[in-house]
């Protein structure tokens, strides 16, 4: 397939160029995915690590592709699934470690434009979300994160998990089940 065929202009332009491509593909998706990362995980340096490998992986396969490959892709649920694999070799990993104590990651420092009511309330929601989501099992929290941060269909979802399209509609409905009752609890 010709770089001119392609409809994407994110894929069209690693058609291209795969170097200035994944330029694009990089700055259309990286905060989608560093979203979804951050939902996942519950810790922005983990979140940061976990983008950054998926894009790597991405790169790296992006580069033994093929053009008839690169032009078939959905790039979103692609790096979707990508970052679903880090997210469990790494959480596969951490279970064989033992724990460590680490240090509080400091906060954030706020944007000096900002309210700072406003970003207090907001980081205070974010916070209680991301504690709520961590409080979920592994196959709720990713099914309800790509459903409802990355909005992502059901189809696509089932896809990046590799499992039916019922059992993601099972793990939305009874992850959100649970969030709702966690935070009445609250």
């Amino acid at each position: 397939m010709a770089a001119t065929d392609c409809p994407d202009p994110v894929l069209k332009a690693l058609l291209d160029d795969l170097d200035a491509g994944f330029a694009e593909l990089y700055g259309a998706y990286r905060g989608l995915v560093f979203s979804t990362a951050l939902r996942l995980t519950g810790r922005w340096a983990d979140a940061e690590d976990y983008t950054a490998e998926a894009f790597l992986r991405a790169y790296r396969a992006l580069s033994g592709y093929p053009p008839e490959r690169i032009a078939g892709l959905q790039p979103r649920a692609w790096l979707m699934t990508i970052l679903m694999n880090v997210w469990r070799n790494c959480a596969r990993a951490k279970s064989r470690r033992p724990p460590t104590d680490l240090v509080d990651e400091p906060l954030d420092s706020p944007d000096p434009g900002q309210d700072v009511e406003a970003a207090a309330v907001r980081r205070e929601t974010g916070d209680e979300l991301a504690a709520l989501l961590g409080r979920l099992p592994d196959e709720q929290r990713a099914a309800v994160v790509l459903r409802h941060v990355v909005d992502l269909p059901v189809s696509e979802i089932a896809t990046v998990l590799k499992i039916p399209q019922g059992t993601v509609k099972s793990h939305v409905s009874r992850g959100l089940r649970r969030l709702r009752a966690l935070g009445g609890a609250r």
